[in-house]
């Protein structure tokens, strides 16, 4: 369940897994996401922390070096517009429809690689706060989620695994987009859809609101500012992301969602222009189970795994908040030893982008 490589007795394991593979047992039975999780692991390589964090580092100021190194991009830039003019156009946003104004088609499968780099002068502001930021193209909300075509999967028909993957967005939407829960309120509608007798995941859910730490972080399946300290900054989050799906344990469908959420965010006492934005990039492994072989109640699924990376949403802060840096906080973070990644990276897994950070958990981010 992506609790952070708990060790359980061999026996129990062994015995999880005949019971798996021979279907015996009482059934319907009830979920565990640990279960789940474990027997996965047993066949892939060690599971990795499942929240990690990064610091985006303060503006640079402008220095004499920084004007040097400048000046060796213009003259790198002016030799691509004699060689390949069109390049160019497309990275200013010319001709090649790249710009900030062009909205990215949906995220169909993983990318090669990162999205270009904004000019560091390009801020984000109050008027525009996803100035610089390559979410500029992504589209706004869930509209940025990616839902697949339904098709007849376990026991599921078509028209059964359609409704499965629009509640899937209604959970992501509810989780991760929803005003009042973004502004710091309870996910209420986004725990409903939780089953309500996978019992690991509800008491997971109950120690994390009553009380956050490091094993019961509601990060890792809800976004949410502490609403007396931070404000979005407008109305609109930005998403990018897909959902797959498959034929998953007794015949259910396993359902998994990778999504990126950027949140520009602002002090909430206000009187200044500081905007920063938090990236928040998700995975949720999901399994709307078949009600003949496991406990489950209509309308809710059983959670399989959940992991969390985020950018400016706090290092080994477990206070159930994303606590974004501002002003000296953010100017006066030092650097941190260990890995740099870029948030805006979908190019690679969320298994293999946990591995990217350090072992405390906090890396250095190039850019937010």
């Amino acid at each position: 369940m992506g609790k952070g490589g708990e060790s359980i007795p061999d026996e129990e394991w062994e015995r999880f897994l005949r019971e798996a593979e021979t279907g015996s047992g009482s059934a319907p039975k009830e979920p565990s996401a640990r279960a789940r999780m474990v027997a996965r692991r047993l066949r892939e390589e060690p599971a990795p922390p499942p929240w990690r964090s990064y610091q985006a580092p303060p503006p640079r100021r402008r220095t004499r070096t920084a004007w040097y190194v400048g000046g060796l991009v213009l003259a790198i830039a002016l030799l691509v517009v004699a060689l390949a003019p069109g390049r160019m156009a497309e990275w200013f946003g010319v001709g090649g429809g790249s710009g900030d104004g062009t909205p990215l088609a949906a995220e169909s499968q993983r990318p090669d690689g990162p999205p270009p780099t904004e000019p560091a002068s390009r801020r984000p502001t109050l008027d525009e706060p996803f100035r610089g930021s390559p979410a500029a193209r992504w589209a706004d909300g869930a509209a940025g989620i990616t839902v697949p075509e339904a098709r007849a999967t376990g026991w599921m028909s078509k028209g059964e695994v359609a409704k499965a993957l629009k509640k899937t967005r209604d959970f992501l939407v509810a989780s991760s987009l929803d005003p009042d829960v973004l502004r710091g309120e309870r996910p209420r509608e986004a725990i409903a859809m939780l089953n309500p007798h996978q019992k690991d995941v509800q008491d997971f859910v109950t120690a994390a609101f009553r009380a956050p730490s490091r094993e019961n972080d509601p990060l890792l399946l809800f976004s949410r500012f502490e609403g007396s300290k931070v404000r979005l900054v407008g109305d609109v989050v930005k998403a990018r992301g897909r959902i797959t799906f498959e034929e998953g344990e007794r015949g259910a469908v396993e359902v998994t969602t990778d999504v990126t959420y950027v949140y520009p965010v602002a002090p909430a006492a206000g009187g200044g222009d500081e905007v920063v934005r938090t990236i928040v990039r998700r995975e949720v492994v999901m399994s709307w189970d078949d009600p003949e072989k496991v406990v489950i109640d209509p309308g809710t699924f059983s959670l399989v795994s959940y992991k969390v990376d985020s950018t400016n949403g706090g290092c080994d802060t477990f206070t159930g908040y994303l606590t974004p840096p501002f002003g000296a906080e953010r100017a006066g973070s030092p650097p941190r030893d260990g890995a740099v990644v870029d948030p805006y990276d979908r190019s690679t897994s969320m298994d293999a982008r946990m591995r990217e950070g350090d072992d405390a958990g906090c890396a250095t981010a190039t850019r937010s």
